[in-house]
C-alpha cells in the first residue's frame, strides 16, 4: 500500500504533466478557451437564478445561491466520477508504450476537476457579496471540506476506472447512477424538508455531510458539524485505501483488456 503510495508520489511530474493536458483539451478549439472555466459557473448561476427566481419562485431567500453552493462541488464530483470512469480505457495506448502508476491516469482526472472547482470560487464568492450573503471566519474551514471530499473522490474514481476495464458498460451506468445520487443529495433542498419518515436513508448518503458543511460554511456562515464532518472523513480515508488496494489487484491485467 505504502509502496503504491510512494510510487504515485515518485512520477508526481507526470501527474502534473497529465492534469495540465487535461486542462488544455478540455476547451481546445473554442474560441473562449480557458475562460470557460469561469463562464460555465457564471452561465449555471444565471439560469438557475432565472428559472429559480421568477419562474419557479421559489420561497426561499437568495435560493439560487443556496443551490449553487452545493451544486458546485457536486459537479467536481460528478464530472470526476463520468470521466475518470472512462480514463484507463482512454489511456490504453499509452499503457501498452510505457510503464508508469497506472493510478495516475485517474488522479489526474479527479485533480482537473478540483482545479476547475477552485476557480470556479472566483464566480461563487463575489456572488455572494453581491446578494449580501455574509462571508464569515466560518472559510477557514473550507480547505478541510475539500480535502475530505478530495479524498472521497479520489477512492470513488478509481474504483470506477478499474472496473470499467472489466465491465464497459458501467461507464454508462455511472451517469444514470450520478443523476439519482444528485436527487437524494440536499442540493435543490435543505435537508430540514426531507420528510421524518425517509431522513434515516439521507444518512446513508456519504455526500450528505459534505454538501452540508459547505452550505454551513458559504450560505449560512458558520462552522460545519465537525462530528459529522469527522466520521465522514474517516469513512473517505478507509474508502480510498480500499481502491487503492482493489486498483492495485485488478491493474495486473490491464494492458492486456484494454
Amino acid at each position: 500500500m505504502w509502496q503504491q503510495i510512494k510510487e504515485i508520489y515518485a512520477y508526481r511530474e507526470m501527474l502534473k504533466n497529465l492534469v495540465a493536458k487535461e486542462l488544455r483539451a478540455r476547451y481546445k478549439g473554442s474560441v473562449f478557451g480557458f475562460l470557460w472555466t469561469f463562464f460555465n459557473p457564471l452561465l449555471t448561476l444565471v439560469v438557475y437564478s432565472v428559472v429559480f427566481s421568477f419562474v419557479m419562485r421559489v420561497q426561499m431567500e437568495h435560493y439560487s445561491m443556496f443551490m449553487f453552493v452545493g451544486l458546485l462541488p457536486w459537479n467536481y464530483l460528478a464530472t470526476s466520477a463520468q470521466m475518470g470512469a472512462a480514463s484507463i480505457v482512454a489511456g490504453g495506448g499509452l499503457i501498452k508504450k510505457t510503464y508508469f502508476p497506472r493510478e495516475i491516469l485517474p488522479l489526474s482526472i479527479v485533480l482537473s476537476n478540483l482545479i476547475n472547482y477552485m476557480l470556479s470560487l472566483l464566480i461563487l464568492i463575489p456572488a455572494l457579496l453581491i446578494v449580501q450573503v455574509p462571508l464569515t471566519m466560518a472559510l477557514i474551514a473550507f480547505p478541510v471540506v475539500v480535502l475530505i471530499q478530495t479524498f472521497f473522490v479520489c477512492g470513488l474514481t478509481l474504483l470506477l476506472a478499474a472496473a470499467n476495464v472489466y465491465f464497459r458498460d458501467l461507464e454508462h451506468i455511472t451517469g444514470v447512477i450520478i443523476m439519482a445520487w444528485f436527487f437524494f443529495t440536499p442540493i435543490l433542498y435543505p435537508m430540514e424538508m426531507v420528510p421524518k419518515e425517509v431522513k434515516g436513508l439521507f444518512i446513508l448518503n456519504p455526500m450528505v455531510p459534505v454538501i452540508k458543511a459547505y452550505q454551513d460554511i458559504f450560505f449560512h456562515g458558520q462552522f460545519p458539524d465537525w462530528a459529522s464532518l469527522g466520521s465522514f472523513s474517516l469513512g473517505a480515508v478507509v474508502f480510498l485505501l480500499f481502491s487503492l488496494t482493489v486498483f492495485h489487484r485488478l491493474q495486473k491485467n490491464f494492458a492486456e483488456a484494454v
